[in-house]
This record gives C-alpha cells, sequence and structure tokens, in this order.
C-alpha cells in the first residue's frame, strides 16, 4: 500500500474511535460577516474525542488505487472505493481551496438508521470530499454521489459545507433496511444571513428541485430526486408537495430536540438580533414547549432555518459563541445550586436525572466539558487559495481553549496537535490536548476564581494572533506574487507552526502558575524579599465560600455546624 494511503486509512480509523454526536455549528454568510468572509464554527463533542488536527497532503494517485472506508464512531472497516485521481491538501476540517465541512448528527427516525451494505459513513464523507472539493457545491455533490452508489451508514446528519463564496446547510437520513442511499435536502443561507444548527435536523420547507442545476450560480437550494417520494411511501406525510418539511417528517422535534439542542441555536441567535430575543414564542418554544398549531400537525412555535443579524459578525464574535453557557437568559447555567458555590457554568453527564419518580434535566449549553476539538474556519474570497483560508482550531472545551491560527494551506501540522501524540487513554506531556485539559479541569474546581486568569492568557494570546493576521497575509501575497506558491505555503506553514508552539508553551507555563496560586483552595500572591531576610512568604488568602452559599449550609443544617 502507498505510504500516504496507509496514513490516510490510520488517520480515518483513528477518526472512527470518536463519536461526535453532539456538536454545534455556526454559519456566516458573506455579507453578514464584518469583513467580507463566510465562516463556519464547529464544537466537536464527545466524551472520547481525543482532539488532534487531522491533515491529508495534496497528492496524486495512480489509477486503480483503493482507499479503505472505516466508520467515524466505531473505527469499523466498511469498506473499500477507488482513490479519486487527485486530492487536495486538508487541515482539520478545511482545505487549501477554502472548503470547509462542519456536522452536527441529529438521528431522525431510527428505522431509517443504517442499512446492509452501506459503507458511507458521515465521517467518512465529510473528509473525502475535503479531499476532493473546489467548492462547496462540488462537496454536496461528492458526498451525495458516494452515499447513492455506496449507501448511507449513518443516522440522520446536518452538515455545515461553505467555501470563499458560498454557505449551505444540507440535511440526510438514510432509507434504512432494503433500500440503498439516503434521502437529503440542502439549503443556501442568503447572503447578509447567519444560520445554526446543533442536534437536531432544521430545514422545514424548500424549493424542491426536480433536477439539481449544479451549475446555476442563483441555485439556493438542491436535493434529492426522491426526498418527498420516499416520505410518501412510508407514509410520514400525504400533504401538498409544496408543504412538506424534511425536518418535521423525517426527524420531528421533541422536547429534547428544542431544549437541549434548538437552545444552543438560539444561544446565538438572540444575541445578533433583538427580534428573536424579543420573541416569546422562541423562547417557549427552546425551553421545550412545543406548540402543534400548523395544518400538518408541524411544530408551529419553532426557530427559523436563517436570521439576519443586527450587526456584522466577527472571528472573534465567532469564538465566543462558541463559548455561551447561556449567559444572558434565565437559564444561565452559573446562577443556579447545581453551579455551586463557585458558579460552575457545568454539569456533569448524565444529561437528565430522576429525583422521586420524575425526571429532571441539565441545560446543554454550547460550551460543554466533553469537547474534543473545536474551530471558526475562515473562507476569504478577496485573496488566493493558498493564502485565504484559515481555520482558527483549539482543543477541549471552548472556554478554556485559544483558537490557534492555522492556513489551510500549510503543509504539516504542529507536533503538540499531530495525530499519535497521545490518546484518550495515553498521556502525553508533549499533547496539547493534555495541558489544555489540565488547565481547564482545574479551573472547574474554583470556576470563578481561577478561569478569569485563562480567560485573560486566552484573550491575550488571541488578540495578539488576530492583530497579526493582516500582515501576515500581506507577506504571504508578497511572497506569492514574488517567489511563487510554493514559497508561500511554506511561509503560512511556518507561522501557524509558530503559533502553535506559542499557545502550548504558553498554557504549560499557566497550568504551573495557577497551581501554585490556587491549590488546597488558598489564593497565593508572589511577595518580594525584603532586605535582611533570605526568603519571602506569599501573601494567602483564604475566601471560603461566601456568604450565599454558607447561608444555604445554615438552612439545610440548622445549628449543627453553629459554635457555641
Amino acid at each position: 500500500m502507498n505510504i500516504r494511503l496507509l496514513l490516510t486509512t490510520i488517520i480515518l480509523f483513528a477518526i472512527g474511535q470518536q463519536n461526535s454526536n453532539a456538536c454545534t455549528n455556526y454559519l456566516i454568510t458573506k455579507g453578514a460577516s464584518a469583513d467580507g468572509s463566510t465562516m463556519i464554527s464547529y464544537n466537536a463533542d464527545s466524551h472520547v474525542l481525543y482532539g488532534e488536527l487531522y491533515h491529508w497532503s495534496a497528492q496524486k494517485w495512480p489509477a486503480g488505487t483503493m482507499m479503505d472506508i472505516y466508520e467515524w464512531d466505531t473505527g469499523k472497516k466498511l469498506g473499500q472505493i477507488p482513490q479519486a485521481a487527485e486530492t487536495y491538501n486538508v487541515v482539520g476540517n478545511s482545505n487549501e481551496h477554502q472548503v470547509s465541512i462542519g456536522e452536527t448528527t441529529y438521528g431522525g427516525r431510527k428505522e431509517l438508521h443504517h442499512q446492509d451494505g452501506a459503507i458511507m459513513d458521515y465521517g467518512s464523507l465529510i473528509y473525502i470530499a475535503l479531499q476532493r472539493s473546489k467548492t462547496a457545491r462540488e462537496a454536496i455533490k461528492t458526498m451525495t454521489d458516494l452515499v447513492e452508489k455506496y449507501g448511507y451508514y449513518s443516522e440522520g446528519e446536518s452538515f455545515s459545507i461553505a467555501d470563499k463564496n458560498e454557505v449551505w446547510i444540507m440535511e440526510m437520513i438514510g432509507k434504512g433496511q432494503g433500500q440503498k442511499g439516503a434521502v437529503w435536502v440542502a439549503v443556501r443561507i442568503p447572503d447578509g444571513y447567519v444560520s445554526a444548527h446543533a442536534n437536531q435536523a432544521r430545514i422545514t420547507t424548500f424549493e424542491y428541485q426536480k433536477k439539481n442545476k449544479w451549475d446555476d450560480k442563483d441555485a439556493m437550494s438542491f436535493n434529492s430526486k426522491d426526498v418527498i417520494k420516499f416520505a410518501r411511501e412510508k407514509k410520514y406525510f400525504s400533504g401538498k408537495d409544496k408543504d412538506f418539511s424534511f425536518s418535521d417528517t423525517y426527524a420531528p422535534v421533541d422536547f429534547g430536540g428544542a431544549r437541549f439542542c434548538e437552545m444552543r441555536v438560539y444561544s446565538m441567535f438572540h444575541v445578533v438580533n433583538k427580534a428573536v430575543n424579543e420573541n416569546a414564542a422562541y423562547w417557549e418554544y427552546v425551553k421545550g414547549n412545543i406548540k402543534h398549531d400548523d395544518p400538518n400537525g408541524y411544530a408551529s412555535n419553532r426557530l427559523p432555518l436563517y436570521i439576519k443579524p443586527d450587526r456584522k459578525v466577527s472571528v472573534h464574535d465567532m469564538m465566543m459563541f462558541m463559548r455561551d453557557h447561556l449567559e444572558g437568559t434565565p437559564l444561565d447555567m452559573s446562577k443556579d445550586i447545581g453551579a455551586g458555590p463557585f458558579h460552575l457554568p457545568y454539569r456533569w453527564r448524565p444529561l437528565t436525572w430522576k429525583v422521586d419518580g420524575k425526571t429532571y434535566c441539565n441545560e446543554r449549553a454550547t460550551a460543554t466539558q466533553q469537547t474534543g476539538f473545536t474551530f471558526v474556519a475562515q473562507m476569504r474570497s478577496w485573496l488566493p487559495d493558498g493564502i485565504g483560508g484559515i481555520i482558527w482550531w483549539g482543543v477541549d472545551d471552548p472556554s478554556g481553549t485559544v483558537y490557534m491560527p492555522f492556513y489551510t494551506s500549510m503543509l504539516s501540522v504542529p507536533d503538540n496537535f499531530a495525530v499519535g501524540n497521545g490518546s484518550m487513554m495515553e498521556w502525553s506531556e508533549t499533547s496539547g490536548f493534555w495541558i489544555f485539559n489540565q488547565v481547564e479541569n482545574f479551573a472547574y474546581s474554583a470556576w470563578d476564581r481561577i478561569h478569569p486568569d485563562v480567560e485573560a492568557a486566552q484573550m491575550k494570546l488571541e488578540k495578539v494572533f488576530l492583530a497579526e493576521i493582516p500582515s501576515i497575509d500581506d507577506k504571504a501575497k508578497s511572497i506569492l506574487e514574488n517567489e511563487g506558491k510554493e514559497a508561500a505555503v511554506k511561509f503560512v506553514t511556518t507561522y501557524s507552526q509558530d503559533a502553535a508552539e506559542k499557545t502550548f508553551k504558553t498554557w504549560k507555563s499557566l497550568y504551573a502558575q495557577l497551581f501554585m496560586k490556587y491549590m488546597d483552595g488558598n489564593i497565593k500572591t508572589k511577595q518580594e524579599i525584603k532586605p535582611g531576610y533570605k526568603m519571602a512568604n506569599p501573601e494567602v488568602k483564604q475566601p471560603g465560600y461566601g456568604e450565599n452559599w454558607y447561608r444555604k449550609i445554615v438552612e439545610e443544617t440548622g445549628n449543627q455546624f453553629e459554635v457555641k
């Protein structure tokens, strides 16, 4: 086997060990962004997902080359397909031509999950499409052609698919046993609008295409030819074609779909659009109070697929969207008793629990402790492909990560974040994933004391990176024009590597400083050695738990701890 094909197989197998079916995506069109770029973001959330930066080098393949397909979630080998004659450089979930893809799994009707003989799972679709596509449309066609030819192995899936000009959301679900392939629909987000999805299918009605016009620049939707016909055959739908809703048919929203999933869509929408924030019906919907006033029985108070923001969205805005814990809403996770004395905006799983026979839930915010990796992909049409694409990428919980700028043409990935440097059950002192987890898990122990220090270090680095990019772009463009693409790509590779190394070293030092400062429940401040002394003990503060928490203890225990 060709060595590069072997490496590709190994990486796909490593990806297959993960289960990233609880993720969040935000989508920004050119007209909605502060600088005219398109953007998609992705928190890859799973308790067993090890954060590492995938990479496939561009290559031309001999005729007859085959590639192995492994399921994303289990690592199970599903089969083989012919390799393309040429594949493109891929860094994480973006490629050298500024195509980026994210995903969230919504599941949908269980009888449509998996089909015997199918070999294309959603993870393979993403990374194969990135290796083979120069535009978002090409990626959509590649993914749907593969599913039609080789069958769809996974559950219902939403994809964010974007290039430097267009942003699309595609939703797909298999046909279950006895039929091959999947039904699907892709909708282009109108320029000037933003969208989102988070483990709940979101495309409702759309303009059905009898034949997809892939080359029509004005096309706003594509679909499988049997997307409505199949629903009729299965007795899922009996209304008029114009009223057909993909989401309400193949993945009807329930309490969990609204409260745990659509709530994350709302957490971005309500920040950028005042009308959404003031719409009581939307708030009731995302709390799980779903109305069914529609003649077809569909949910009638649900959020729109896309909205027009009141202000332009920046890269930094996107980073902050990914760090949301429902702040500014009545469900702010730092406010109730579950947050503990240090106002921790996280809840350990399970997501639901019972007391006296009644079922209750924790909130499921955008930022969560079990993120493996997270990114904001930025595609910029005013720059050549070799330097136009940046994937702002980090590991672990986005609240504690640093989004590092990696140009999507970079030739190699940083050692600290490379595939194979540690794993979920293999410690590595040089692993970025493990040092970020060390810092963030320590911060969980006394959140409102420790996390501000983490955030200060995070913002300092990201501010530097954001400020550097324009000059790096200019230098890379100059090198491209005067020395050629190879030299320009080498230059941005070096910059990306340096950014990663700087981040890793900063976080190693940060962990040491935080541990010394906050260990044992104290807050210690270093003191200067006074003349005549050979040492200086640190100043020690012991703030305890705070009056409000002490009051809760007294309310629960009465005079048990009273000093007399």
